[in-house]
């Protein structure tokens, strides 16, 4: 399959400075939203030296990509996942220990969402609240889990659905970063793809404007070099309080 990517990221609104790093190789099937964590130190090199790094560990296991093309293996699935998910971990000891040296007082820390597209088979890793959609016939569906302190209750029952869709408090306080420690749970995942596949990777400053997954389905179902743009005009009119960084591609 080919795939065809357009990014952009924006500064917003109220920012002085973006902390918002992305990747997108099409060649490579892989790309990556990271998004340096609000408040702490040197977000932007967190999130700028978690994406390089994965990016070059994903570039050194080319052969494991290879060696999946070639068998179509599904067991060897459980290897792809496990490359992805020593790749963020890697990230996650870079970011640490840059932390060390450049602001041991406090903790540098960045989201990761990552897609690698092998052949039929798209691959995830999530860290954090960044978010990857997938609009599929119409229709769109979050692919990640968010990892914050909204959805945690929300998944323990401490709240309802109604009240995790109207409540702001705890919706932005994450429970993973990459860099926060030198070690973080990643999720991973796998999903088989089809031609004409849409997809969304996008930072907070993004889906936090979003109403509802049909507001994504009805600008991601335009023109696509159109799409990153109306995502970051849709962010900034309904305030652009943060960063915001938007990668869509499609599969032909």
């Amino acid at each position: 399959m080919l795939l065809i990517s357009y990014s952009l990221s924006d500064v917003g609104k109220k920012r002085d400075h973006n902390e918002d790093s992305f990747f997108a190789d099409d060649n490579l099937g892989l790309y990556i939203v990271a998004d340096g964590v609000g408040g702490q130190a040197k977000g932007e090199v967190a999130s700028k030296e978690a994406v390089e790094n994965l990016q070059c560990w994903i570039m050194r296991h080319k052969n494991i990509l290879e060696e999946f093309k070639e068998t179509r293996d599904k067991n060897f699935k459980f290897q792809i996942r496990r490359m992805l998910e020593s790749g963020i971990q890697s990230s996650c000891y870079v970011v640490y220990g840059l932390s060390k040296q450049l602001s041991p007082t406090s903790r540098m820390a960045t989201t990761m969402s990552v897609a690698l597209f092998i052949d039929n088979t798209l691959f995830t890793g999530q860290v954090g609240d960044s978010r990857i959609y997938r609009f599929r016939a119409g229709e769109t569906i979050q692919l990640t889990e968010d990892h914050t302190l909204l959805n945690y209750k929300l998944k323990k029952g401490l709240i309802s659905l109604k009240e995790a869709k109207t409540t702001r408090k705890g919706r932005n306080i994450i429970t993973r970063a990459v860099g926060q420690q030198d070690f973080v749970e990643v999720d991973t995942a796998s999903f088989e793809v089809q031609t004409g596949d849409r997809y969304l990777l996008c930072s907070d400053g993004l889906h936090g404007y979003i109403k509802n997954n049909e507001e994504i389905s009805e600008i991601i179902s335009s023109d696509l070099p159109s799409v990153p743009g109306k995502f970051i005009e849709l962010a900034n009119n309904r305030g652009g309080k943060d960063n915001i960084t938007a990668v869509v591609l499609e599969l032909m």
